[in-house]
């Protein structure tokens, strides 16, 4: 039996990269190996670079095209590792992250490729359990903004969460609140995981927190 995948998805500001990482470890702590995996196309960095060489952002250092190959390929890369690793192991992957954040972001941006994306991406297993963390623009605003390491526009945040949710799966995500504190959005993915997976995958689910 494969081991099994989930993946959380949304906006920027979301909360994905933390109630990932703490959903892996509290699935460790309830006896089901797992380990996190962030599947992220590399933005920051690149921008960083781009910066130190005097380039305004990442598009502008290596071209529009060149620059969503790169992008495209580092998300493939990062993901096609972690299925990997997860079958090789055994252990439940908790993916921070999946293919949709890829399809949204080029079809927002009004990148091309996005057929040829959807083939190279298709390879992959579908995940047992989406979980789509959804925020209010404004709030993911003030989130991103108060981390520090990067800034996004409100209309930009916006055409996001309208990309996730016409996408043609979006029907089969778990919609989880994701405007309420970390507890309430920790509490509601624990019930999540226990509702989609429980004992069927193998996967016993965080204990209920009080």
């Amino acid at each position: 039996m494969r081991a099994t995948i989930i993946a959380l998805v949304g906006i920027d500001g979301a909360g994905k990269t933390t109630q990932a990482k703490a959903l892996a470890g509290r699935l460790n702590a309830a006896g089901a190996p797992a380990t996190y995996f962030e599947n992220a196309g590399g933005r920051p960095l690149w921008n960083r670079l781009a910066r130190a060489l005097g380039r305004r952002d990442g598009p502008h250092l290596f071209g529009r095209t060149g620059y969503v190959a790169l992008e495209a390929t580092v998300r493939w890369l990062a993901i096609a590792r972690a299925v990997l690793v997860s079958r090789l192991t055994g252990r439940t992957a908790v993916m921070d992250r999946w293919s949709w954040c890829q399809h949204v972001v080029m079809r927002v941006r009004g990148d091309r490729g996005g057929r040829l994306a959807r083939l190279a991406y298709g390879i992959f297993p579908p995940p047992d359990l989406v979980c789509f963390l959804a925020v209010s623009p404004e709030l993911a605003q003030q989130r991103v903004l108060a981390r520090g390491i990067d800034t996004e526009e409100l209309p930009y945040l916006r055409a996001l969460d309208a990309g996730y949710r016409g996408l043609p799966e979006f029907g089969t995500f778990t919609v989880v609140d994701a405007d309420g504190g970390p507890a309430e959005v920790r509490a509601a993915l624990d019930r999540a995981v226990r509702t989609a997976l429980g004992r069927a995958s193998g996967v016993r689910g965080p204990a209920r927190s009080g």
